[in-house]
């Protein structure tokens, strides 16, 4: 193996040889821990070293690093004290993750660290995410975010490539290329020669570098660094490494061939860079004695910390309370003047007036720039707020939910409006995994509202009319917001906007142009989690929102002799169980009404919570009205079939004849 020194000191080459050490140091104290059954589960990275550690050492400290569970240099080469690492390790509360998630699943802003999640792709585009909002700050920051070759398969590798080398961001995507995607070799994985060349389908700059030699890796991340401040753009480097132990401890390596295992063994990035130092009179015997003691010193004290550390104890109020960031809301009230404008119109005045309240607010999505969007709500807004806050996105929702996240990670407010709600089922995993749990899991908020155009009645069919509201009530982390009037819409996604939790916000299509009410000019908020009683009555409970809600008020004004409470619940998580409560012990009947499809409804667990907390003031079984369980259709006379508007005056008489 040659090194190149270049015009590296002595100074700075014993300063990578002490950072390249010290994780080595710790994986072989950690293989004793395991097998002593004192540390659970352990991912090593023994022979890899030199890349994190190399990436490190040329990164500023304050320039983020997003690595995976196998890049130990990262977290030791910015000086995390180990005690704290070791207590991260064995779940307790010294830890970064309060014991809720395990090994290097996990970040810290202090340390401009930001953890993995085991789907693994998502972390390419939050990476892209940080890297636009240090575009936007022109600060000449760049991110660096690590993957293993297999991960290499997946689609949000792809998709964050494509967006980072169309919006030029200053992203190193590191390919640690260890030959095993667990036990799969590499030619089950991919079929090019090499992983860089997929930078050129990318227009995207590529390397192929010694992922064991600790020199080439700092020189050439050194000079690309020194050329990404002048000329930001992203860049592709695969290193060529290998992994010395199993996936994990536990998985072993039987299924790698032993001559490979030899072969790889004589290029130990730790062993060849310290006698290159030795024959170069760099490191001495004693320094290199000096310094192994002292590093195990630091071991085996940290390692008394964490081991002297209590277990955590379970405690309910502080699980529940980590699930969302704390957010106290601040009423906004509006000024007299009001104005009659469509639903449509009042999420478009939402937009902007948030837009000129936040100055770090970005909205991302389809078409959503010079085109207005596919419904027109963003139109002009380029003109006022210009491109870099309005922004085009590629076809690639998983990769911009995981941006939004980036984005929020480094100080924005992001909005991803996704053009039809059918399609977030493509950004599904970065929404569920990781702005639902990123503030449980180590208390970083997710400032994202995904915005979700949704419902039917207009005969689009099974991929442009459905509301899936139930797929994201059912997560905890997120929050979950339909409204149902002009004055709701504006108020709630003003509210959504300042609320530094991830919010789901659905705008029912056909509400957009044929509901008008008085809506104040002024900037105003609503708070979230409280429910709208739209008329009183004292015969049965009608809870609705969305669409429904119309639906509803069409039903009560025909048959005008039914004295109803219409509870509209205009957001679905937070719920307002006590405005739920408190309207089914007066009326004694309930009728739920849904435009979702029946069975794993929100519907249903309302149903539930009512009859839970409320069966001895109940004169009725509780009753749900929804559409078909079925894909919604495109012909108006099956779409019409399909939803609950024909079945609704049936089931609500035949429940107040009970």
């Amino acid at each position: 193996m040659k090194f190149e020194r270049k015009n590296l000191s002595d100074e700075i080459l014993l300063d990578l040889y002490k950072k390249i050490l010290k994780p080595r140091l710790i994986e072989e104290k950690m293989l004793i821990l395991i097998r002593q059954g004192k540390v659970s589960k352990w991912f090593s990275g023994i022979g890899q070293e030199a890349i994190s550690v190399g990436v490190t050492a040329v990164l500023d400290n304050d320039e983020y690093i997003l690595p995976m569970h196998r890049n130990l240099g990262v977290f030791t080469g910015r000086d995390i004290p180990l005690y704290r690492l070791f207590s991260q390790w064995q779940g307790k509360a010294n830890g970064f993750t309060k014991g809720r998630d395990r090994s290097f699943h996990f970040g810290t802003q202090q340390y401009k660290i930001i953890g993995m999640i085991s789907h693994l792709g998502p972390q390419l585009g939050v990476a892209d995410g940080i890297a636009l909002a240090n575009k936007l700050k022109k600060n000449g920051k760049i991110t660096a975010v690590f993957t293993g070759e297999g991960a290499t398969s997946e689609g949000d590798f792809h998709e964050a490539l494509n967006i980072a080398s169309v919006w030029e961001l200053p992203v190193l995507f590191v390919i640690e290329n260890n030959g095993y995607g667990l036990s799969t070799p590499t030619n089950e994985q991919y079929r090019c020669e090499n992983l860089a060349d997929k930078g050129k389908g990318y227009g995207m700059e590529s390397h192929i570098v010694d992922g064991n030699n600790l020199l080439e890796v700092y020189n050439l991340l050194s000079e690309l660094k020194a050329s990404m401040k002048i000329n930001p753009r992203p860049v592709l480097l695969e290193f060529k490494t290998f992994r010395m132990r199993g996936h994990e401890e536990a998985s072993g390596t039987k299924y790698v061939p032993q001559e490979l295992m030899d072969q790889w063994a004589v290029k130990d990035p730790v062993e060849n860079y310290r006698k290159f130092l030795k024959e170069n009179k760099i490191l001495t015997e004693e320094f290199d004695e000096s310094l192994r003691a002292e590093i195990k010193k630091e071991i085996d004290d940290s390692l008394a910390i964490a081991n002297a550390e209590p277990e955590i104890e379970a405690t309910l109020t502080e699980e529940l309370n980590d699930i969302y960031k704390p957010f106290v809301f601040e009423e906004v009230k509006p000024k007299i003047e009001k104005v009659n404008i469509r639903f449509i119109d009042a999420i478009s005045t939402s937009l902007r007036q948030s837009m000129e309240r936040h100055d770090n607010l970005v909205i991302m999505g389809q078409d959503i720039a010079e085109y207005g969007g596919a419904f027109k709500i963003t139109d002009g807004f380029v003109a006022q707020f210009g491109k870099e806050r309005v922004i085009n996105t590629p076809i690639c929702e998983s990769a911009v939910v995981s941006a939004g996240m980036g984005l929020s990670i480094n100080g924005y407010k992001a909005i991803v409006e996704m053009q039809f709600a059918d399609f977030v089922s493509t950004g599904f995993n970065p929404i569920v995994n990781l702005l639902a749990k990123s503030h449980y899991r180590w208390l970083e908020k997710a400032d994202v509202v995904v915005r979700m155009p949704c419902g039917g009645g207009t005969q689009a069919g099974p991929f442009h009319s459905q509301t899936n509201e139930a797929w994201f009530t059912k997560t905890p982390g997120l929050k979950v917001v339909y409204p149902a009037f002009p004055y709701d819409a504006k108020g709630l996604l003003n509210e959504a906007i300042n609320d530094p939790n991830p919010v789901l916000f659905f705008e029912h299509k056909q509400l957009y142009r044929s509901v008008y009410q008085e809506v104040p000019k002024d900037y105003y908020t609503l708070p979230l989690g409280k429910a709208a009683l739209l008329k009183e009555g004292n015969e049965v409970t009608i809870i609705a929102f969305g669409a429904a809600v119309h639906w509803a008020l069409d039903t009560l004004d025909k048959n005008q002799e039914i004295s109803a409470d219409l509870l509209d619940l205009r957001t679905l998580q937070p719920l307002d169980t006590t405005a739920i409560f408190a309207s089914v012990k007066k009326t004694g009947r309930v009728i739920i009404y849904q435009e979702d499809s029946l069975f794993g409804g929100i519907a249903s667990d309302i149903s539930a919570m009512i009859m839970e907390e409320c069966f001895q003031y109940l004169d009725a079984p509780v009753k749900r009205v929804a559409s078909l369980d079925s894909p919604i259709p495109f012909t108006k006379a099956l779409e019409d079939q399909y939803l609950p508007k024909g079945r609704f005056e049936k089931e609500l008489l035949t429940l107040l004849a009970y």
